[in-house]
Formats: structure tokens, sequence, C-alpha cells
């Protein structure tokens, strides 16, 4: 557990560990060079039980934090927890049940929920939606590319697929995002928990709201790198459908890669114009009968769906939504 400033939250997260329902775990927190009273609230817990520890960070950050725990465990079931963030009281034990009864090669992931003093609001509402309808067809790997599809503190794997992924050696932001798509790469499969096991709270303090490592430009970089590593086909055409500020940047990078590809708008305001001296043709004009891998810029829900309607009858077209 990375841990900065975690006050006032800390003292109930700890209390949602102390009193899970199964008692063989150990909980490892990183200090982050707190300047509240992060550090005597952990002293105080670890003086009087033996399964918490804490060590300062030796670098600066959360990687390097989540590094420095995962160094120091032992247990052979790995779990990530957020500060500020509860579990609930059979969370523990639960995905280690799912980790015992499948074996090595699965990732054990269950249902979240956000909760705020304020009241949480509607985008927040509709990531957590999105991530427990995802979780609950085991289907999260198939929508890598939106957004990050595994929430960062309700995973669980084995130690030894933790290593094999990678685990957080990387210097990547977002780090949650990047472990995903390493899970993937590795061959995880998804075993779910059918209820909600994790309670995201919601702050104006929390790090995904302030730190500039998790702004939304990190994560096209982070989605177009692992496309390139992944699934990028340079034997089939590659599309860009958008030429809004996402498929500009996505364009540019590309360029930047030397990777041709064909772009594509249906705003007829941008039909002809030549950017980036890529000429944009019209989507009513593109051959999508020909082996292609299209990468969806736009970031209208309804025209999503007209898209994605669209190329499920053109099955040699694969999309993958970048919004």
């Amino acid at each position: 557990m990375p841990i900065r400033n975690g006050l006032p939250f800390l003292e109930k997260c700890i209390d949602s560990i102390v009193e899970q329902s199964i008692s063989n775990w150990e909980l490892i927190a990183v200090d982050d060079r707190s300047t509240d009273d992060t550090v005597a609230l952990l002293e105080r817990y670890a003086a009087r039980d033996p399964r918490i520890s804490w060590y300062p960070n030796p670098g600066i950050g959360i990687i390097t934090a989540l590094r420095e725990a995962f160094d120091r465990s032992r247990g052979d079931y790995i779990t990530r927890m957020d500060a500020d963030d509860l579990m609930t009281p059979h969370k523990l034990d639960k995905l280690r049940e799912r980790l015992i009864n499948r074996g090595p090669g699965h990732l054990a992931v269950g249902l979240v929920r956000y909760f705020s003093v304020d009241g949480v609001g509607p985008g927040y509402r509709r990531y957590a939606d999105w991530l427990n309808h995802l979780t609950m067809s085991e289907q999260n790997f198939e929508d890598i590319y939106r957004e990050c599809v595994i929430p960062s503190p309700c995973w669980m794997v084995h130690r030894s697929d933790l290593i094999r992924s990678g685990g957080f050696d990387a210097d990547i932001y977002p780090e949650d995002y990047d472990l995903a798509f390493r899970f993937r790469s590795v061959g995880l499969k998804v075993v779910k928990v059918p209820e909600v096991i994790h309670m995201w709270r919601d702050h104006p303090h929390r790090a995904s709201r302030n730190d500039p490592h998790y702004r939304d430009n990190r994560f096209l970089e982070l989605k177009l790198m692992w496309f390139l590593r992944s699934d990028y086909n340079s034997e089939q055409t590659l599309v860009i459908w958008g030429a809004g500020h996402k498929g500009k940047l996505i364009a540019r990078s590309l360029q930047d890669s030397n990777i041709p590809f064909v772009w594509i708008t249906n705003n007829e305001n941008k039909i002809g114009q030549d950017i980036y001296g890529v000429p944009l043709a019209s989507t009513a004009d593109h051959n999508f009968d020909r082996l292609s891998q299209v990468i969806i810029a736009v970031a209208n829900p309804k025209e999503q769906e007209i898209i994605g309607t669209l190329l499920k009858s053109h099955p040699k077209a694969t999309p993958f939504y970048f919004c």
C-alpha cells in the first residue's frame, strides 16, 4: 500500500484490513514522504499488530513505493490497496478463493463502488458501472484500449504471475493501466468475484484528480505503445477514424514512428483537408471489406455505437476504441 499524506482516511482503511474474515495476511505500507501524521499512525498500528509493517519510500512516487512493498512481501497471493479506500470484510478471502480454485494463470477481480461525502459524480459512476459490467462477463481485456479495465485496488494474482508480468518494474504511468496491459500480454485470464468487495473513496485530493502522471495525454501514449507492441499488424491497413484532438495526437505519433495509416472522418467540414500531409477521406468512401485495423478516436458514445454497428457488418475490420 503506497501512502502519501494518508490522513484523514488511513485509519479507517487499515481497520477494514484488520477486520478481514481471514487472518493470514500481511500489510506492507510504504510512506512516500508524508508531511502529516501518517508515519505516526503507521507506527501505532505496526506496534500492536505484527502483520503490519511500514517502510519509507526509497524513491519518489507510487511506482517506487509499490516496488519496495512487493520486494519486502512474502505472500503467495498479491494484491494492492489504496490508503483512502475500504475493503469489505470478505474481500481478501473471496479473491484468494478464486485463485486457489483456478490456479496460476488467473487474475481474480471483484466489483467496485465509489462513495463520497459530497456525492459521486456521474462520470465516476459510469466508470464503475462499466468496469463491473466487464468483470461480470470476465471479458475485461476485450475493451482495454478504452480505459483501464482492471480496478487497481481490487485484484489479486499469484506471486509467480505478477513476477511473470513484470511486477512493478516498469517506470510507466499510469502504473495501474500499464500493469493491466502486462497482465493481458502474458495471457492471464480474469476470474470474477460477482459482488462489490472494494469501496473506492472519491475526494478532492486523490491522486487520480491531481497527479500530472494521470493526465489524459499519458493514457493515449500508453495505449499507442501497447497497441504497437501487442496488436499492430503491419500486413493490414491501419485506419484512424476521427480527426479531433485525439485523432490528431494519434496521427502525429504514428508519423513519428514512420507507421503508414489511412485517415477517415465523417465530419463534412474536414473531409478533403490535408492534415500533417495526410488527406482526410470520407468514412463513406472507405473500403472496410479489406483486412484492416481501425483505431476509433471518436469520443461521442452515440457515434461509437454507430461505428460499432457498421464494423460488425465488415468482419475484416478490427476495431480498437481509443476513447
